[in-house]
């Protein structure tokens, strides 16, 4: 009797740890989405990449300072500087940059499916190799439709758009190999989303901050007007940006990191959606096929 009970307790505590991770994969999946979009029209109505990075991270950053602040900043809450500083180059500024560039290269709909279906991509290959988590056969079957997915708009990228097409979609799956490698070291390290964020955030104020304002100055960022910053400070700054990092880490806690990564393919649907809906983007039948190919890739990777 009292083994029957143990067991049941043990399903009762897994399946909310299950439906909370699937909860913060899905949010997650949600404020990426609008994150791409809002870049997207960030950079079409003027902003940089720099710009954007650093309305995306470092106004989270001054809210975040206090509570660095008090877990400790010497040692960035028990993180340590140099694990600190591979967190931020992977997951903060560098990653964002990349992504937005993009954006002045290609479609809304390329950085929407190249971007997380390579975070998926990659993130299930490095937690079989390096963290040791089991892939099944239809993961792997997942893999290689995300992989011909992402191929399918490559290759529309080399025929409709030119080389600089190409150039944009390696910009936005570099974006995405630098997320996935991050996921990978939330778990290897064991750091929670929270304490992930806050250092990504922190250490983008303390560092890309005083470089940006010395390179480039404030000027043009305020010349774009009151209410495009804003928007960008909340939708970059507070979703894509501080809570995105945060869910994500639960998410990572809850499932393990080779499940939590292809929840980044749930983001196309969610960025074409609404970049039709509030940009007037429609995507072309070549972009809407590599979407489904990468949606079938995702269902196959998450099915346990």
């Amino acid at each position: 009797m009292s083994q029957n009970a143990s067991q049941q307790d043990a399903s009762h505590t897994a399946i909310p740890s299950v439906a909370v991770g699937v909860l913060c994969g899905i949010a997650t999946a949600s404020f990426w989405a609008a994150g791409l979009a809002a870049a997207k029209h960030g950079v079409a109505v003027g902003f940089t990449p720099g710009e954007l990075a650093f309305h995306r991270y470092v106004w989270a950053g001054v809210l975040l300072l206090p509570a660095m602040a008090r877990v400790g900043l010497s040692d960035l809450g028990g993180i340590g500087w140099t694990r600190g500083i591979v967190i931020m180059m992977l997951a903060g500024p560098v990653q964002a940059i990349s992504a937005y560039t993009g954006f002045s290269l290609v479609p809304l709909a390329h950085g929407a499916v190249i971007q997380p279906g390579t975070t998926a991509l990659v993130g299930l290959v490095l937690a079989f190799l390096v963290l040791g988590e089991p892939v099944k056969r239809t993961r792997v079957v997942g893999l290689v439709a995300i992989l011909a997915g992402l191929l399918t708009l490559a290759g529309e990228a080399a025929a409709t758009i030119g080389g600089h097409g190409v150039g944009g979609d390696l910009l936005f799956a570099t974006a995405g190999l630098m997320w996935a490698v991050f996921t990978m070291f939330l778990r290897q390290w064991r750091i929670d989303g929270f304490a992930a964020a806050r250092v990504v955030v922190v250490l983008s104020l303390l560092l890309y901050a005083p470089l940006y304002a010395l390179l480039f100055g404030f000027d043009h960022m305020m010349s774009l007007g009151l209410v495009e910053n804003l928007l960008q400070i909340l939708v970059q700054g507070v979703f894509a940006g501080l809570a995105a990092i945060y869910l994500f880490g639960r998410a990572v806690t809850a499932l393990g990191a080779g499940r939590a990564s292809t929840f980044a393919a749930l983001v196309p649907a969610f960025t074409i959606l609404i970049g039709f809906i509030f940009m007037g983007e429609t995507p072309t039948l070549v972009q809407l096929a590599g979407l489904a190919i990468v949606g079938i890739g995702f269902r196959l990777a998450l099915k346990t």
